[in-house]
């Protein structure tokens, strides 16, 4: 052991982005398996148990220098050899010990053979991926439920793509995919942190790009509205790269939630978009009362009157003949997305012209009226708060 040696061992920790003192660690840790396994006839799982003698190995990690010791607890009668020492053998080595000391006794490292060096060898490479996998769980783990920037490394036979994140390789499977898209290496991705695992390989990092929590993290890098809270994002549907929809709401009465997140020219709107392989996103008004709200999840169709089951879950929806094609969407798409969105079964029932003309109308003075209602709420509050 020399200066040398740990030079190497810093230039080790560096490669494995570990501190020099858990290369250190793994070191000692390495060298008293060995001992114990070597020179006391110990098996692994004993080793694990805590058998044999208590060693304690120190480096000095200014020099090198290495030191092994058996330590053992002075006692009046010895129940277990390897750990303790009978007070009458202590006294010959230490005139003034008492029964509770502890006492150590030098162990010769160059007592070790060379299959223990390789053992050594093999135990300190084991102990230090265990720490590299630690580190990478613990820090991928606080991650969980963010959005994260990655390049694209390998796609397996199977369509599955693996995703380098910096200090560690994400799973992307088929199931969590834009179907509409196609990844290739070196591609830059941005990916929804699922879900962080443990396994006997190492960390498990599951990725999506078809995840609702991808399409509100770049609507709030869009739109600054949603990013410093002025608009909210109530709730999202997604068929992945085909069609998503998205309510909000304004806290602010000045600003209109559906503007702010189109943008001006629809850019904002545009730009997650193109993240999402061209995904058309729908941006509509959440309403807390839910007819209403599943009249604006059905947009662009218009629709009469709607009958609720709350306990079933179930809208039962009046709607001309001319609109029943647009509010069921292609391939039913439009009603599932909807379905999704507001939480309830959507059923359809054909309605008259006159029918739904009159309910179109009601549901236009109610709006009018719910307007006017938050308006002078809005006017009241701002009156109380300057009084």
């Amino acid at each position: 052991m020399n200066r040398e040696f740990i030079e190497a061992m810093q230039q080790l920790a560096l490669e494995r982005g570990v501190s020099t003192e858990e290369v250190l660690e793994a070191f000692k840790e390495a060298l008293r398996k060995a001992y114990l396994k070597r020179q006391k006839g110990l098996r692994k799982e004993e080793i694990d148990e805590g058998k044999g003698p208590v060693v304690d190995v120190y480096i000095d990690p200014q020099t090198g220098r290495i030191e092994m010791v058996e330590v053992r607890t002075v006692v009046e009668k010895v129940e277990d050899p390897d750990k303790e020492i009978a007070l009458a053998d202590a006294l010959q080595y230490d005139p003034e010990v008492q029964v509770g000391d502890e006492m150590e006794f030098p162990i010769d490292p160059e007592a070790l053979s060379r299959m223990a060096i390789q053992e050594l060898r093999q135990m300190l490479t084991q102990r230090l991926k265990e720490s590299e996998r630690n580190r990478i769980y613990n820090e991928y783990k606080d991650k969980e439920g963010q959005v994260l920037t990655g390049v694209v490394t390998r796609v397996d036979n199977r369509g599955n793509v693996f995703v380098e994140l910096g200090r560690g390789e994400a799973y992307l499977p088929k199931s969590e995919q834009i179907p509409t898209e196609k990844y290739h290496p070196g591609q830059r991705i941005k990916v929804y942190l699922k879900k962080v695992d443990r396994s006997a390989k190492g960390p498990s990092l599951l990725v999506s790009r078809a995840h609702e929590k991808l399409l509100e993290h770049l609507l709030k890098q869009e739109v600054p509205e949603i990013a410093e809270g002025i608009v909210e994002v109530k709730a999202i549907a997604r068929e992945p790269g085909r069609r998503s929809k998205v309510a909000v709401m304004s806290h602010n009465p000045n600003v209109d939630p559906i503007g702010a997140c189109i943008g001006h020219k629809g850019q904002r709107i545009q730009a997650v978009s193109a993240e999402l392989g061209r995904e058309k996103v729908d941006i509509i008004l959440w309403a807390k009362d839910p007819k209403e709200f599943i009249r604006n999840a059905l947009s662009p169709a218009q629709v009469g009157s709607i009958e609720l089951d709350p306990e079933k879950k179930v809208a039962r929806v009046k709607v001309s003949k001319d609109q029943h094609s647009l509010a069921i969407g292609a391939q039913g798409q439009n009603v599932r997305l909807a379905s999704k969105l507001t939480g309830y079964e959507i059923q359809f029932e054909e309605a008259e012209i006159s029918d739904l003309d009159e309910a179109l109308r009601r549901a236009a003075e109610e709006e009018e009226e719910a307007r006017e209602k938050k308006g002078r709420e809005a006017f009241e509050k701002l009156f109380r708060d300057l009084t």
